[in-house]
């Protein structure tokens, strides 16, 4: 028995939508760094253990295990999370990403730590910069009168110049900052004085208590214009050609502690000439740092980073006010003055994840009255109204952390990571509850004192380039890269331009300016790569994967795509390597609300699809016919729904292309060649997918068709594909 009679479709699938929705909570790993689109780890672990293990997955599931001796890769090992789940089960695992960043979370993620020294530390750290600079971030409360309180979020506006009067125009898009679900009221800033005002009914805002002006929700600025309030002329923005935009400090979120027992919501104050002499200090002190850690790199041209350059941004630096700077190279600093490497690169590590909060990209979010992390929509979103977190982070009375994107709050997600290695568990739901299951024998890590060590290989490479011994491998699982997928080495240098300053360029990888690489397998715009080049690197890396497999091992990956044009590549890539794929299995692997798939008719659910050797027997779920498609595609939703899955349209969509590429992959692998050009082989897969049948049938068949696959689309439209919106 393995993957395909083992897997168990609605264990899995439950245990992923629960991990999905608070992924930290099932996997504190995943909090060392950020990387994009983390698949569950539960469905990795199912994977390993319906390969390795002789029971049913449902009695194997929550037992710990030690596959001594089994050897598994990932060629495209990002955020790592097939291998953490492979090292954990006591393989020896081999990992490879061109990126410089994978190979480093990677490291940080598996690599042990001594969790007391690595407190002290941090601690130690934070103690530091509170002393420099911690009354950079107080303010007095104009409520109770209490004085030198810790603030959560200082709120700015982008600004820009009238070109008629030379009038400094505040760029609002709303003038709403908070609602009223986690607060008692709404808050909104009074369009004429900038007073703060709390309301109750948003269809009768009535009038500033300050100004008397009335009160309004929407802005002035829309569609890159704003009229000025002086002369009325509309200025235009954003001015690429002039720099970035002006900001403007204009409301501040705090914390009171003394006073939030009976205080009802949270504490909002417009800022006061304190505040404003606060932030004018903060660039006082930075002119008179000695610096060495801020970059001065350029931003490169990119299909991500170009919006940069809309908006008039040319160096990294820029993306950062002055107090951020400030706070970001005194703590390089203090981190460079480490003495044990380890700490420091833990330390470091920490840094570049900081980073995320501490810059001028990240938003407010009116409704949970937080952070919008930079990277919440996996592009660089540049916002009107920019939220400025505390560098150093806020702690209640009981210790716990208030708000986010401080120094408290990463440092503590970290030692929690950190911990899950020593000790990893399972979440179990019964009755109601969750219970956390410890999995004894069972850790992360390349070694532990009276346990056997485990073999590691963490690499910055290309996985096109990588040579293996043959028949060395007892399975490879990946989350390759996708079809027209996100630019993550475009993102990734926003971190990487500090970590490398901090750590040297004599880490693998890190002599590259730019986590970049011609190699990348991305459909990229600016570079000039497109479906050829994602096709033939695909199928490089598993020919070269299917090389080192043992007889009968497999090669089993995640993947979903909203058209299944997408799915070409893989196709080729299979056939090319000499493999069949022998089954495709369903999960969830996506948080339906998820910012950045949000009203995108995109599916939550991946297909898994095993692969084998050509000669492997496959008679499980072969069809000829459209009957035979949907009976099949039905048998996976009906298992879905026994794990509290509701399929959508763009779900059952992603299945159907799922099972229709396996069954092109077997009509086609008797006769394929692989000396043929590549455009033609993506024509004979699309020929064979079209004589499959149709997506939209099986989808109105369960009475799910939607707008988000309409009747009288084709399987292959001829149409480029939407370009992201800039976020206001």
């Amino acid at each position: 028995m393995t993957i395909e009679s083992r897997y168990d479709i609605p264990l899995i699938a439950s245990l992923a939508l629960k991990e999905k929705q608070i992924q930290q909570n099932y996997r504190p790993i995943i909090a060392v760094h950020k990387w994009f689109a983390r698949r569950p780890g539960t469905l990795f672990r199912g994977l390993l253990l319906s390969e390795f293990c002789d029971k049913r997955l449902d009695e194997s599931y929550f037992d710990g295990h030690d596959f001594a001796g089994k050897s598994v890769a990932d060629p495209f090992m990002g955020g790592g999370t097939p291998l953490l789940e492979a090292n954990r089960l006591g393989c020896d695992v081999q990992g490879f990403d061109i990126n410089p960043m994978s190979a480093w979370i990677v490291r940080e993620e598996i690599e042990h730590l001594d969790l007391d020294a690595y407190r002290a530390a941090a601690n130690g750290l934070v103690e530091r910069l509170a002393a420099d600079l911690g009354d950079l971030y107080r303010t007095d409360c104009p409520i109770y009168g209490d004085r030198d309180v810790p603030v959560k979020y200082f709120l700015w506006v982008k600004t820009t110049s009238c070109e008629s009067c030379g009038h400094e125009v505040d760029l609002f898009p709303g003038y709403r900052i908070s609602e009223d679900a986690r607060h008692p009221k709404n808050v909104l800033v009074c369009g004429c004085c900038g007073e703060l005002n709390e309301v109750e009914n948003t269809e009768d805002l009535g009038y500033c208590l300050a100004c008397r002006s009335e009160l309004t929700l929407a802005g002035p600025a829309k569609r890159g214009s704003c009229a000025c309030p002086k002369c009325g002329s509309k200025a235009k923005f954003p001015k690429n050609n002039q720099g970035p935009l002006g900001h403007r400090l204009f409301a501040i979120e705090y914390f009171n502690p003394s006073r939030k027992k009976d205080h009802k919501g949270r504490f909002f104050k417009k800022p006061d000439a304190k505040d404003l002499e606060r932030a004018a200090r903060a660039k006082t002190m930075l002119d008179n740092v000695k610096g060495g850690f801020i970059p001065t790199d350029e931003i490169p041209a990119g299909d991500e980073t170009d919006r940069l350059h809309r908006w008039g941004y040319t160096q990294y630096r820029e993306l950062f006010n002055a107090r951020q700077l400030l706070g970001l190279e005194l703590s390089c600093q203090l981190i460079a003055s480490q003495n044990d490497l380890r700490i420091k690169h833990a330390l470091a590590t920490n840094l570049s994840d900081l980073l995320r909060y501490q810059n001028m990209l990240c938003r407010y979010d009116t409704m949970a009255l937080k952070s919008l992390d930079v990277f919440s929509v996996h592009g660089f979103p540049v916002g009107l109204v920019v939220c400025e977190s505390n560098l150093l982070g806020v702690v209640n009375d009981s210790g716990g952390t208030v708000g986010s994107g401080g120094w408290i709050n990463i440092i503590d997600k970290y030692a929690k990571a950190k911990a899950y290695c020593d000790e990893p568990f399972e979440v179990q739901h019964r009755k109601g509850k969750k219970i956390r299951v410890p999995i004894t024998g069972e850790w992360i890590g390349e070694s532990r004192p009276g346990s056997r060590g485990r073999a590691i290989s963490i690499r910055c490479a290309s996985a096109t380039e990588v040579e293996l011994p043959p028949e060395s491998l007892d399975a490879v699982f990946t989350d390759p890269p996708y079809f027209g997928n996100v630019q993550y080495a475009e993102l990734m240098d926003f971190c990487y331009v500090w970590l490398r300053r901090l750590v040297g360029t004599d880490v693998e990888g890190f002599a590259r300016a730019s986590t970049r690489a011609s190699e990348e397998l991305t459909v990229n715009l600016t570079e000039g790569r497109g479906l050829t080049h994602f096709t033939e690197g695909m199928a490089k890396v598993y020919s070269a994967m299917a090389r080192a497999l043992k007889p009968g091992a497999p090669l089993a990956f995640t993947y979903h795509h909203n058209k299944l044009e997408a799915y070409l590549s893989i196709a080729v890539a299979i056939l090319d390597a000499g493999l069949v794929c022998t089954a495709s299995l369903p999960c969830p692997a996506e948080m339906g609300g998820s910012i950045h798939i949000q009203g995108t008719g995109s599916s939550i659910v991946d297909t898994v699809f095993v692969c084998r050797r050509r000669d492997t027997p496959v008679d499980r779920q072969l069809f000829q016919s459209q009957l035979e498609l949907n009976r099949i595609v039905r048998d996976d939703l009906a298992q879905l729904k026994i794990a509290g899955l509701k399929p959508t349209a763009g779900d059952i969509r992603c299945i159907v292309f799922g099972h229709q590429v396996r069954m092109a992959i077997w009509n086609l692998h008797s006769a394929w060649d692989t000396q043929t050009p590549t455009d033609m082989k993506l024509d004979r897969v699309r020929a064979a997918l079209n004589s499959l049948g149709s997506h939209e049938e099986v989808i109105a068949a369960e009475g799910m068709l939607s707008r988000s696959a309409s009747p009288g689309d084709t399987m292959f439209p001829d149409e480029k594909d939407d370009r992201d919106a800039v976020a206001f």
